[in-house]
């Protein structure tokens, strides 16, 4: 079984996309390019980390002049068909972060060693305002009152009584520690945030008791925001600093994006800038043609022309009363589908006349066509 498992183990130079004659630079430069690629911290690659540790186990095994030479003549099977899989015995140890660069490591964890005081950003916050379709039409000038985060008063947002904090002893201050960490064979030097202070740099003496050292209290606003006429479901508006606050009462405070929502109308539903709506008739209106008269969305009546002769199925277009192009290019289209309207109950006096017109109303023709076609098919 242990040698089945050790031929499913992919050749180490075909990981690293090398020959076998591959001098130590090509080596490396593989493995760097590889590593940026598929480093679990910053990979969007499915199965990154799997990907990530079969790349650091190739390339611990071929930069290494013994464990290459003995993997070229053994392959993953050591002398006397002990596993090698390059990680046992040697104390094999590289520094990922002379491999890869101090840089990669910065863009990951957002810079080198010195302090992120005043560089930290709030959360962004999302709400949800509904409109209806006349005010998606015309355009709207919307007033709301909402209870959003704000940086607290008492402490001016840093979490610590009457806002005075002290320098961080864990990181004196740089809100920034180098921790080193075995990643595989490698030691690795990252760069993180300080544990103790968060990032800071600086660190409460003291707990601001009216928000419990978080730095935030909840304050009622007033936001004033204008939804676009044509605006779509989904549509979000910005409104810059109105997110959380900064974290300690340093940075940029988040933004706030309101979504807009359109609210179900009774009988009209959107594609886009046209809307579309079902109307039933009764037979006699399809037969005889009719007007009906609706209230619309842009404040007009609007008129809808049934010809005679329609038929149910049948689709009418009413141009340019639809809503506003979202880019301003004139009004989509009202499109009405007609239906034709069957009722429950007839009472009896309808029924007889209904009776009376059977014969007038049948479609004799299109029944006598059906049986000669079914007639002609026999013969």
């Amino acid at each position: 079984m242990l040698g089945e498992r050790m031929s499913e183990k992919r050749d180490y130079y075909e990981i690293l996309g090398v020959e076998k004659q591959a001098t130590s630079a090509e080596l490396k430069n593989a493995f760097r390019s590889l590593a940026r690629k598929y480093h679990p911290d910053r990979s969007v690659e499915e199965n990154a980390e799997d990907k990530f540790k079969e790349i650091q186990e190739a390339y611990a095994v071929l930069s290494d002049d013994e464990k290459r030479a003995q993997y070229d003549r053994f392959g993953h099977s050591g002398p006397g068909g002990s596993p090698f899989g390059g990680f046992g015995g040697g104390g094999f140890n590289i520094n990922l972060e002379d491999i890869l660069g101090g840089d990669f490591f910065s863009n990951i964890f957002g810079g080198g060693g010195g302090s992120r005081r005043g560089r930290r950003r709030g959360s962004d916050i999302r709400m949800i305002h509904t409109v209806d379709l006349f005010k998606i039409h015309t355009g709207s000038t919307e007033e709301v009152e909402v209870d959003l985060p704000v940086a607290c008063s008492h402490c001016e947002g840093t979490g610590a009584k009457d806002g005075i904090t002290s320098q961080c002893g864990d990181c004196n201050g740089q809100g920034r520690v180098r921790m080193r960490q075995q990643v595989g064979p490698f030691v690795q030097d990252v760069v993180r945030d300080c544990p103790s202070c968060g990032g800071d740099g600086n660190s409460a003496d003291e707990s601001c008791q009216p928000c419990n050292g978080n730095g935030k209290e909840i304050k009622s606003s007033t936001l004033r925001f204008t939804v676009p006429a044509g605006a779509e479901a989904g549509t979000r508006l910005r409104m810059r600093g109105k997110g959380e606050p900064a974290p300690n009462g340093r940075g940029e405070d988040g933004d706030l994006y309101i979504e807009i929502d359109v609210e179900p109308h009774p009988w009209f539903e959107r594609s886009n800038a046209d809307l579309i709506m079902s109307l039933p008739l009764g037979y006699s209106d399809l037969l005889l043609g009719t007007t009906i008269t609706i209230e619309h969305v842009d404040g007009k009546d609007l008129a809808i022309k049934v010809p005679a002769y329609s038929n149910s199925g049948d689709t009418l277009e009413i141009k340019k009363r639809g809503l506003p192009r979202s880019r301003g290019n004139g009004r989509g289209d009202v499109v009405v589908l007609l239906k034709l309207y069957m009722p429950k109950k007839v009472d009896k006096k309808s029924r007889r006349a209904l009776q009376d017109l059977k014969t007038t109303l049948a479609p004799s023709d299109i029944l006598q066509g059906i049986k000669d076609d079914a007639h002609d098919r026999r013969n």
